[in-house]
């Protein structure tokens, strides 16, 4: 089977490593540009191309490919009987969809046709859902709207942060990729229609990124915090600073009876430190319940425990 991949990010590495190692015949591999970085703005390559160069695979880094009739004559010469795409970047249209004997094959970190969009691992732990998975489906024109093909399911622990269930749905996705082309070689590969019951799973923002503590919840701004890791981190100000919150746990008042004052709990203002101790740690009243915060990043400082933040900061 000769197949052409299409992908950027780690999360696409791992697939293209999983039908590599598969034995399959790979005879291009698509991936974005490559950017500037960091102070000296060197130019990265991406995860994909990495791999890809160390296997010694060809290589395509088209800017665009909308219109670009150039990049698409020559992935017709290519002559595939699959393209595989996992997190590419861009939006394939028609000409390339129809170019692959067997189809265009996309793995999509979601059940679908709940999450269709760029960010579905993200907002899966930002909205607190207790599953998600992976579904590979024939790819149309529309955005995560083609015939699902397999699923599989897995559950997503209270504490997991975004960048912990990425890098396992990544190596599942490229389990269920090669699962999917062997039902595909052998001519069993199931067609699902999928249902308009869906979500769109837009790309996040910075502004999402404030904690809002009159309006969200304790467990709604521990899912911010979950979800936002380690993309951005969720953020507050105190005592004028911005600090930002890479883990936290709620924690119910009657949990703190011990070492907190249940009269300076309830008076406290939401947002507001109830304690800041080295050895008790770092406690923050919230809506239903009140936060522990676990790893913090102070105002132009590193990420760090609580502990040690608070050996050098005084609330």
């Amino acid at each position: 089977m000769r197949i052409v991949f299409m992908g950027t990010p780690d999360f696409a590495r791992e697939s293209l490593k999983a039908i590599y190692e598969k034995g399959y015949e790979i005879i291009g591999v698509v991936t974005n540009p490559d950017k500037p970085k960091g102070r000296g703005m060197k130019m990265i390559p991406s995860p994909v191309k990495e791999y890809a160069i160390q296997k010694n695979l060809n290589i395509y880094q088209p800017i665009k490919i909308r219109g670009n009739t150039e990049f698409i004559d020559e992935i017709k010469k290519l002559n595939p009987d699959v393209i595989c795409v996992v997190a590419y970047g861009k939006i394939l249209p028609k000409e390339i969809l129809e170019i692959p004997k067997l189809g265009c094959i996309n793995v999509h970190a979601s059940l679908l046709p709940k999450y269709r969009g760029a960010a579905p691992i993200q907002w899966a732990v930002l909205n607190g859902d207790k599953t998600t998975g992976i579904t590979t489906m024939y790819m149309d024109e529309g955005m995560d709207t083609g015939d699902m093909i397999l699923k599989q399911e897995v559950e997503i622990g209270e504490e997991e942060t975004t960048g912990e269930l990425w890098d396992r749905l990544s190596g599942l996705g490229g389990e269920l990729l090669v699962k999917t082309l062997e039902k595909i070689e052998d001519g069993i590969a199931p067609r699902e229609k999928q249902s308009e019951n869906y979500t769109v799973a837009p790309i996040l923002n910075k502004e999402m990124a404030r904690i809002d503590w009159e309006k969200q919840t304790a467990n709604e701004i521990h899912n911010l915090v979950r979800g936002l890791n380690p993309i951005m981190g969720a953020f507050t100000y105190i005592n004028d600073k911005k600090i930002k919150f890479w883990k936290v746990r709620v924690k119910q008042e009657k949990d703190l009876e011990e070492f907190i004052d249940k009269n300076k709990v309830e008076n406290a203002k939401l947002g507001d430190v109830i304690l800041a101790d080295v050895k008790k740690g770092l406690f923050l009243k919230a809506k239903d319940g009140v936060l522990q915060v676990l790893e913090i990043q102070g105002e132009n400082a590193k990420k760090m425990s609580a502990h040690d933040f608070l050996l050098g900061n005084r609330f």
